[in-house]
């Protein structure tokens, strides 16, 4: 079980956590930085975008001889891929959490979010490079490759002034999004004639009738 280090009034704020990751700590702070105190829709397409390699995510820390970015500004950054697909992941168990509870995780905000170390696992190199004067193969003797572990936390809960939506209004919240997400469906299903757009071959043929080749 996870403690939470969240230490504000509690009462309204709905968690959820992974611990032991083998994950960058620091790459996970700076990526939960970037989302916290913004709408849980805005965050989901951050992450998104993240992980996909086309936004890059601003360190305010732990940022030593890293490059500038022009897309943050000529501040320092870099695309964590591994780490925003973590800190989603927990965000969607928040966001389920809440719908579990009867909440409206589209109306919600991060209010938590942040990242830490939680073991340190020693290492050693390998005993025929260990009782080497020089190392052996340019290791040093007391060379120590650590691994550490990471941990995650989120939390979600409504913007100050905001109630909670009452039963009516999230049931009409429900079915527009599931009407939209039917209506979707329908049209990728309908075939390309039928949406207005021409069959491959005719359009070809209609080209090459147009410039008589």
């Amino acid at each position: 079980m996870i403690r939470y280090s969240y230490n504000k009034e509690r009462e309204g704020v709905i968690f959820a956590g992974a611990k032991d990751l083998n994950a960058s700590f620091k790459d996970l702070c700076a990526v939960c930085d970037t989302i916290r105190n913004s709408q849980v829709t805005t965050a989901m397409e951050v992450l998104e975008r993240a992980e996909k390699g086309k936004l890059a995510i601003l360190y305010r820390r732990h940022n030593r001889y890293m490059g500038d970015r022009h897309e943050l500004g000529g501040k320092k950054g870099r695309w964590p891929k591994k780490c925003a697909g973590l800190v989603k992941k927990v965000l969607i168990n928040a966001a389920a959490n809440a719908r579990n509870m009867g909440e409206d995780p589209d109306s919600m905000v991060v209010v938590h979010a942040a990242a830490n170390k939680t073991t340190t696992i020693p290492r050693r190199p390998p005993k025929g490079i260990r009782y080497v004067r020089t190392g052996g193969y340019g290791y040093v003797p007391t060379r120590r490759s650590d691994l550490e572990l990471a941990k995650i936390e989120i939390g979600l809960a409504y913007p100050k002034g905001q109630k909670k939506p009452d039963k009516k209004t999230q049931a009409a919240q429900q079915q527009k999004k599931q009407a939209a997400a039917t209506q979707k469906k329908e049209e990728w299903k309908k075939p390309a004639t039928e949406k207005g757009e021409k069959p491959k071959a005719l359009a070809t043929a209609t080209t090459s009738a147009v410039t008589g080749k």
